[in-house]
């Protein structure tokens, strides 16, 4: 079966500014042309763990993503077939009983620490991204975040920080950024390397459409 939708991929550390870049990649693209994937809805369901045993689980690992199931639902996206995807509870690290249908887009975007690591899902796309951020600004906004949008208290955020996010960003996150076609410093705030993706994508687009 033939391609019908370019897969982006777009990898950088934590709070280093992925989900700007997708968003301005998606700006000039509509809605019904663009799909965004967040590596952050394959966490695995452990709801067979206590809660104990699951606030102790490393999610910053590659074992805490279910990539079996992420590589299913991009290669049914890429070729034109609607998916339900997970939704994850980052308050119990569980999958709620709901799951968002996405249907075929010409435009699949996965985002997330990891987008790049899996190398089956990884040859699948058709632009390879890493955004490339200071350790400084990224820590400050995943404080911001786990605060703000997940519940955390600041001496959580700080103590998982230290001892799984900085370790396994780097062991495992950046050394993925060899595989980016384009490393974009400070995310979606560098225009000019948003504007030549837009071109890109563009003429991807194109190019698919004329093949289909």
């Amino acid at each position: 079966m033939d391609k019908y939708a370019i897969l982006i991929g777009i990898a950088g550390g934590t709070g280093s500014g992925k989900t700007s870049v997708a968003k301005a990649i998606a700006s000039d693209f509509g809605k019904s042309e663009v799909a965004l994937i967040e590596q952050d809805s394959y966490y695995k369901d452990l709801s067979n763990l206590t809660l104990e045993e699951r606030v102790s689980v490393n999610f910053d690992h590659p074992d805490s993503v279910d990539y079996s199931l992420m590589k299913e639902h991009i290669n049914s996206l890429i070729h034109g077939i609607e998916v339900n995807i997970p939704i994850y509870d980052f308050s119990t690290h569980t999958r709620k009983k709901e799951t968002q249908s996405v249907e075929k887009h010409r435009i699949i975007i996965l985002e997330g620490i990891l987008a790049l690591f899996h190398q089956d899902i990884r040859d699948m796309m058709d632009i390879k991204i890493y955004v490339d951020t200071a350790d400084d600004i990224r820590v400050i906004r995943r404080i911001k975040r786990d605060i703000n949008k997940r519940g955390r208290t600041f001496l959580s955020v700080i103590e998982q920080y230290y001892k799984t996010v900085r370790p396994m960003h780097i062991q495992f996150v950046e050394p993925t950024k060899k595989y980016a076609d384009i490393i974009i410093p400070e995310g979606g705030r560098n225009k000019v390397a948003v504007d030549i993706l837009r071109t890109k994508i563009m003429t991807l687009i194109i190019n698919h459409k004329n093949a289909t």
